[in-house]
């Protein structure tokens, strides 16, 4: 085992050896590109377009039973959900009562739109060959100060557009390397594509729905500037994020509802963005009385739109600004 691990651990030193020239989009650029050709020849394309998205998650995937309406908690005042005392693992301890949250998300959805004004975001598992990996990232993040949000967000675009680790840029791997162990990096391969050129893009929207190509398109630019070794962040976001309004918002979940957690409580999220979400959480006296023990981990869980041109948000137990001067009038052990 400590061989095994000591051939990986030199096999990362050696990515970080890359050479400049070789990390730009030059030469590396055209085996990429050729990578990208061969994966489609001999009619593997339609395979391609088969392949799951790294994170899966849609609004199929949200159980709207018992969801409560946004004026469910009206007049209330939440306290502070990151005064609650925390597990080992980070997750929140709850105890009966009303709280709230700003953290950090983060976009895992490219080639969508931000959240708009009235759209409806419930509560959705994380789905997808990915999950595992994006959750203990976030997770990792929280105890990384000096891993800025968003170079963490740019090294989520890379794994949602299904860049293998080998072919990212030398940032990316390094914030790889800083939030995941040598075993947990192994997690980034599989499932990947190389980035394909336009002949074969133009092939592959030729055979997706309208909905589907920009996301397809968008993936494959993310792929290009991650490999490329000196995309910047707003270079990623142009790509990630699409401009404008998405479409209208359903009406059937309007901003501000209510889910029922699967462990009996209850959940609504509020976006800023998609960079902070505020997080609101009531917790029933019944429900602790019959269930002790109960806790809220954020990147367990996803804030999934109803408007399907929206983005995805994954979710922290990372607040913003949190004021710790602060004292909860409940007691919570």
């Amino acid at each position: 085992m400590k061989t095994y691990k000591h051939l990986i651990i030199t096999l990362i030193a050696c990515l970080f050896c890359i050479t400049a020239a070789h990390a730009q989009f030059g030469g590396f650029g055209k085996k990429l590109l050729d990578k990208g050709s061969d994966m489609v020849s001999g009619g593997s394309l339609s395979k391609i377009l088969k392949q799951p998205q790294a994170i899966s998650t849609s609004f199929k995937d949200v159980d709207k039973t018992g969801s409560k309406p946004p004026s469910f908690m009206e007049g209330k005042t939440p306290e502070p959900l990151y005064l609650l005392p925390k597990t080992p693992e980070g997750a929140y301890k709850l105890c009966a009562g009303f709280y709230e949250m700003t953290n950090k998300s983060y976009c895992l959805h490219a080639g969508t739109r931000g959240p708009s004004t009235g759209d409806g975001y419930m509560l959705a598992p994380v789905i997808g060959p990915k999950r595992d990996v994006v959750i203990l990232i976030l997770k990792h993040a929280e105890t990384h100060a000096d891993v800025k949000q968003r170079s963490i967000q740019v090294l989520l675009w890379a794994i949602i557009a299904r860049t293998r680790f080998v072919d990212m840029g030398n940032d990316i791997k390094l914030t790889a390397t800083k939030l995941l162990s040598t075993n947990e990096l192994l997690m980034l391969e599989g499932g990947a594509l190389g980035v394909l050129p336009a002949s074969v893009m133009d092939k592959a929207k030729d055979q997706l729905p309208a909905a589907a190509q920009s996301i397809f398109e968008a993936e494959n630019n993310i792929r290009r500037l991650a490999a490329s070794g000196n995309a910047s962040y707003e270079d990623m976001e142009k790509y990630a994020m699409l401009a404008g309004l998405a479409p209208q918002p359903d009406p059937e979940v309007p901003s501000g509802i209510w889910s029922l957690h699967p462990d009996g409580y209850y959940i609504r999220f509020v976006p800023h963005g998609y960079q902070r979400t505020t997080v609101q959480i009531y917790v029933p006296q019944e429900l602790i009385s019959t269930k002790p023990g109960l806790i809220y981990d954020g990147p367990n869980g996803i804030a999934c739109p109803a408007n399907v041109g929206a983005q995805r948000l994954a979710q922290t137990n990372e607040p913003i600004d949190p004021d710790y001067t602060k004292k909860l009038k409940v007691v919570c052990n």
